[in-house]
């Protein structure tokens, strides 16, 4: 097994606040990561299911009505979630792609200058977001009116908080 801190024997990944980690040091059921910098940065591999943030109902919709370009990825899933993250705030997520490294269990590795919890309101900042852009394409006003009347009673804070305590959301779940 490889050790940390050994010159080439491992690969790093250079985080958004200047600290350089080996990428041994996040595994599959790390979701945060207590940083030297002082910090803690939320950490998302490709394998966590996009429920983490969503519920299964809007990830089974998302998954009918986004159409995706990959080969590799044809289903909406956790990578295309942290794509918008990285396309909003490409300074504050740092990536990996491990997919050479068979020790660490994960392909794609993302470690962003968010905690979890923040990471989890961003995300559904910018999945709302989304959907307000593809409801405003559509040609019934009834509609726009109705969505846009629910997201004025929609406060992601607390959407955040509710759903991260129904999922009893704690360091040892699959889903923090």
């Amino acid at each position: 097994m490889t050790k940390p801190g050994v010159p080439g024997d491992t690969r790093t990944i250079d985080l958004p606040c200047g600290e350089t980690v080996p990428v041994t040091e996040f595994d599959l059921g790390m979701r945060e990561f207590e940083c030297a910098c002082g910090d803690a940065h939320a950490v998302v591999v490709d394998v966590h299911p996009p429920e983490r943030f969503l519920p299964e109902f809007l990830v089974e919709v998302l998954r009918e009505t986004v159409e995706t370009t990959s080969e590799e990825m044809p289903e909406f899933d956790t990578p295309h979630l942290l794509g918008v993250v990285l396309e909003e705030f490409p300074a504050r997520v740092a990536t990996a792609d491990l997919s050479e490294e068979g020790d660490v269990g994960y392909a794609l590795l993302w470690v962003t200058d968010f905690d979890a919890r923040r990471l989890h309101e961003i995300i559904v900042e910018l999945v709302v977001e989304l959907m307000e852009h593809a409801v405003s394409h559509a040609e019934d006003d009834a509609t726009i009116e109705e969505f846009e009347r629910r997201m004025l009673d929609f406060d992601v804070s607390t959407f955040v908080e509710q759903y991260r305590s129904e999922r009893d959301l704690d360091a040892d779940d699959v889903y923090v």
